[in-house]
């Protein structure tokens, strides 16, 4: 995973008529940069339109050399992965794919404000709304959407023929944050069960290099979750009761610019845990005390 060259500003040619243009927008939670994929040969599909950066929209508008788009698919509304959405259209046209306008993954709670909203492009509404199974098409590709919300709640990855485009929810470089309410870790879980019964040759991630193994890394990622839960519990079980005091138990030597991140994933581990009835809080976010049911 280390080893990825994003070769910002160029076209990388993936095969199965899939191009691949990198964002150069690297940090602590995008790794190398938000990849951007171009589907088709004659009429084209771009994914993820990027950040709105522009040098990374020349860069599209180069690779894409005057051929028609058809569609821009968003496979969820991180800023990160759509901001450069409306400059693109205005430049090369499309008709906007998603699954909807973004959403909380649960209620919230009396008195809770969703912190991670300003992440979200919250004024996103595609021109086609695409549920699990639906499908769009053009003269060189089909595309069918799978739902897999998780990571966001309007989280789509989509199949084209034997790949999967699979976002933010199976990364090449990282795994995934799930920051409630943003994202769900029960229905990350469930949604890579979904992926781990359908049997594409390679994903094709929202950062980082193609995954060639995919059943195999979607298993071990839900292996390292159920372990990491499983972790929680008996931190719970010794006494911990608040997200720092986990975090500092389990994360030992972490960066401390990630250690929020990992504040969160604890925090979606514990709903979880908590929807299943094993935890229970008082309050609620990281600053809520945790004890077993």
């Amino acid at each position: 995973m280390n080893d990825f060259d994003p070769r910002h500003g160029e076209a990388v040619d993936l095969g199965n008529a899939i191009m691949r243009v990198t964002a150069p927008n690297t940090g602590p939670f995008t790794g190398a940069g938000t990849n951007t994929y171009l589907l088709g040969e004659r009429e084209l599909m771009v994914v993820d339109p990027g950040p709105d950066d522009a040098a990374h929209r020349d860069a599209l508008i180069a690779a894409i050399a005057g051929r028609p788009v058809t569609h821009i698919l968003v496979t969820h509304t991180h800023r990160d992965h759509v901001d450069g959405l409306a400059k693109l259209v205005r430049a090369v046209g499309g008709e906007t794919v998603g699954e909807g306008p973004y959403r909380d993954s649960r209620v919230l709670r009396p008195g809770e404000t969703n912190p991670f909203a300003k992440a979200s492009d919250t004024g996103f509404h595609p021109d086609t709304l695409l549920g699990d199974g639906g499908r769009v098409a053009n003269a060189d590709v089909t595309v069918t959407a799978i739902a897999t919300p998780g990571h966001t709640a309007n989280h789509l990855a989509f199949t084209v023929g034997d790949d999967l485009l699979s976002g933010d929810h199976v990364m090449g470089w990282s795994t995934t944050v799930i920051a409630p309410p943003d994202g769900s870790m029960a229905d990350y879980i469930t949604s890579l069960d979904r992926l781990i019964a359908r049997p594409h040759a390679r994903y094709l991630p929202g950062h980082g290099d193609v995954i060639a193994e995919p059943q195999r890394a979607v298993a071990a990622m839900k292996s390292h979750r159920l372990m990491r839960e499983r972790a929680i519990v008996d931190r719970l079980q010794k006494g911990d009761r608040t997200i720092v005091a986990i975090v500092e138990a389990l994360y030992v030597g972490l960066d401390a610019r990630l250690k929020g991140a990992a504040g969160l994933s604890v925090l979606a581990h514990l709903e979880k845990l908590e929807g299943d009835r094993k935890v229970a809080s008082e309050g609620f976010g990281t600053e809520a005390s945790w004890s077993l049911v």
